[in-house]
């Protein structure tokens, strides 16, 4: 027999010689039940309870001896039924540990799933305890090995030469077909060597995942028959979302998502995950118990007054990283992916929900984000967050502190505006050039505090939230209709444009003018001054059929289309071609913002901005909103004597643009690349690429030049 504890022992299951001691967070229980489950040879499945006899701060703990590795478990809590100050206890619930490392098997929507009385239709009375058992309808958490591989490290890739690919485990390879049929749609399959040769052959060095933690689907997708394809609706913070894997043993599944990461390093290339930390699948207070809210909700959730969820996610719920157990749960997450499954960062979702304070202020310096910047583990890995939740005062970008880089929306929306205006109107609108010039090099407005740099602005025109890259040209409305609720889901305010045609066609100009349009876009996000960040599939035109709000889409609205993508060469090679020049020419990839009063010759990275006329660029050009032709000279330094002209024209009909003067030894360009071309390497018969500094030229209408300074 073990002495009685006093000090609190890790949280989870945690195998040792002869057991495995299990330990749970339970700040308001008056006794836990530890729950073993074991299926008997030829029987029916056997549940022993054990009560767990240490508590020490909060943490109740046990030792089972003869317990080990493969041993399905949950919780049973016991404690006071007071919904109106936030108590749900109800042991008729087996509830999931909150730290479990592996679930067998997942919840199947049923009455029992509600500690509070609900009916057939889900209705019901929430102050009301239910009585029913809910253990057949509830998964088990696992006990995994301490054993088990971790991947090897990946050298980390510096922010000034990252280049972000954000994916789909499930869509990004259902439709591969140079993939085993078997292992697509899983980690495997993102870990085979056709996916990963797609993405080194573009110059991909970081993929971010979207959420892999384990996650159910919403009632309501399930009473329609969907599913919850984006995942964004988490069940377990610890354990790899089962359905991801081609094993099906609990543990396997943890190894298979190890052997993902270790290939992937093996390759150079970093694993980002997509984390959900600002709320659970348990939704708002009439929600099911599946965990946390049985546990201790009072502890784990933001409540208002009367007992009920504090909502600034749109979810129901959001998770208090105010309590310190509440966001230990979180570092120990975190910690976890990186020391044992060998995770190289983290995207942040709804990333201001973590940092609100006591009065639901946003804090900069929350505990949760001092812990990040000083924990020995995590202070070394990406960071970055999706700087806005839909509470008050929710839109936080560049405001996060170091070591934070951001999703820049700015840069969304800006570099959308002007290049996918109707542009037979666009000067009427007023989109002049002032924004653009900001957000193209590295929205220093935005980032300059805190000394984080351009890098920490992650540049995007297209992410799984909206429409894809080739449907911002052509579509100018939603049409969600799919999703099953009358198209009022999803954006309104897109930045798109059809030109002048909705969805599919097949009028030749149209599609001209979009292909265009897409690769003005991918220019600017890969060549422009911070961190680019691409959508999975927008490298070969991926479509979702003008569904801007996709998250129920398991089906090839969502999936990628490999076989389209080989019809999409051209715009493949254009990828590859700009991730290239972004390689090769060190102007592109900043690491400090250009400085206010550049100079040639200054030994510094710099910018020189000219108008139309190839003139310096006055106050009233960068107030006119009719400007829309910009010319960016980036001058290189000592280190790299490389310059780039970047041209901007972005006007409806052909324009007469006069290039820069330079000055010394340098006298002319050399065109590298044209938007108008198709190919990235094969101009148009009769297409010069050599011009002379101050020579009038002609730019095709809504197009983008590259040229290098001779």
């Amino acid at each position: 027999m073990r002495p009685h504890l006093d000090v609190a022992p890790s949280l989870g299951a945690t195998p040792e010689p002869g057991g495995t001691t299990f330990a749970l967070f339970a700040a308001h229980a008056d006794a836990v039940d530890l729950c073993l489950f074991d299926e008997a040879e030829g029987g029916p499945e056997t549940e022993r309870r054990v009560r767990m006899s240490d508590r020490v701060h909060h943490v109740w703990s046990v030792f089972v001896p003869g317990v080990g590795p493969g041993q399905r478990y949950g919780y049973r809590v016991h404690g006071p039924w007071r919904p109106a100050a936030g108590l749900r206890h109800n042991p008729a619930k087996l509830l999931l540990d909150p730290y479990g490392a592996a679930i067998d098997g997942a919840p199947r929507w049923s009455p029992e799933l509600f500690a509070h009385e609900v009916d057939a239709s889900f209705d019901g009375s929430p102050d009301v305890r239910d009585e029913r058992d809910d253990a057949a309808v509830m998964p088990r958490s696992v006990v995994v090995s301490p054993d088990l591989p971790r991947p090897r490290p990946v050298t980390r890739v510096p922010w000034t030469d990252t280049v972000i690919y954000e994916a789909h485990v499930r869509g990004a390879t259902l439709q591969h077909p140079g993939i085993p049929e078997e292992l697509r749609g899983t980690y495997a399959g993102l870990g085979h060597p056709a996916f990963v040769d797609h993405l080194r052959s573009l110059g991909v060095t970081t993929l971010e995942l979207m959420p892999v933690h384990a996650f159910m689907d919403e009632r309501h997708l399930a009473q329609r028959g969907m599913r919850n394809y984006w995942g964004y609706n988490t069940l377990s913070f610890f354990a790899p979302h089962p359905a991801y894997a081609v094993a099906g043993d609990p543990q396997a599944v943890v190894a298979e998502f190890r052997t993902m990461v270790d290939t992937l390093h093996a390759s150079g290339i970093e694993v980002v995950l997509d984390v959900v930390y600002n709320h659970t699948c348990e939704q708002g207070s009439q929600g099911p118990t599946l965990c946390w809210r049985g546990i201790d909700a009072a502890s784990y959730y933001r409540l208002d007054g009367w007992g009920h969820n504090v909502d600034v996610t749109g979810c129901g719920n959001t998770l208090d990283l105010r309590n310190p157990y509440v966001c230990g749960m979180v570092l120990d997450s975190l910690r976890y992916w990186a020391s044992e499954c060998g995770v190289d960062g983290y995207r942040y979702d709804l990333g201001v929900a973590l940092a609100r304070g006591p009065q639901d202020e946003f804090n900069p310096d929350h505990a949760f984000f001092v812990a990040l910047r000083t924990d020995p583990v995590l202070r070394g890995l990406k960071h970055i967050a999706e700087p806005w939740d839909v509470g008050m005062h929710g839109w936080r970008t560049g405001q996060f502190p170091p070591p934070f880089a951001e999703w820049n929306d700015r840069f969304r929306d800006t570099v959308r505006t002007f290049w996918l205006p109707d542009v037979a109107t666009s000067s009427a609108n007023g989109h002049g050039v002032r924004e653009l010039a900001t957000r193209l090099t590295g929205s220093q407005d935005l980032f300059h505090a805190g000394d984080r740099g351009p890098s920490a602005s992650i540049n995007y025109v297209a992410s799984h939230d909206g429409y894809t890259l080739a449907d911002t040209t052509a579509y100018e409305r939603k049409h969600n209709e799919p999703n099953g609720e009358h198209n009022r889901d999803g954006h309104g305010d897109n930045r798109s444009w059809n030109h002048g045609a909705e969805g599919l066609t097949d009028d030749v100009e149209v599609l001209a003018r979009r292909r265009r349009s897409v690769r003005n876009l991918l220019a600017t996000t890969i060549l422009a001054t911070g961190t680019p960040m691409l959508c999975a599939g927008d490298e070969f035109g991926r479509t979702q059929r003008g569904n801007n709000n996709a998250y129920c889409q398991d089906n090839d609205t969502s999936w990628l289309d490999w076989e389209h993508g080989t019809s999409q060469r051209d715009l493949l090679d254009s990828t590859r071609f700009l991730l290239h020049l972004r390689r090769e020419y060190r102007v592109f990839r900043q690491h400090a913002f250009f400085q206010a009063a550049p100079r040639w010759g200054d030994d510094a990275i710099d910018v020189l901005w000219y108008g139309r006329h190839g003139e310096e660029m006055t106050a009233a050009a960068w107030e006119d909103p009719r400007c829309r032709v910009l010319q960016i000279l980036l001058v290189g330094d000592d280190v790299d004597a490389s310059s780039i002209l970047l041209v901007f024209q972005g006007k409806s009909t052909r324009e007469e643009v006069t290039l820069p003067p330079l000055t010394g030894e340098h006298t002319g360009y050399t065109l590298l690349w044209d938007s108008a071309w198709e190919r990235p390497d094969t101009p148009p018969e009769g297409t010069r690429t050599t011009y002379a500094a101050d020579e009038r030229v002609r730019l095709k209408a809504a197009s983008m030049w590259v040229l290098q300074v001779d």
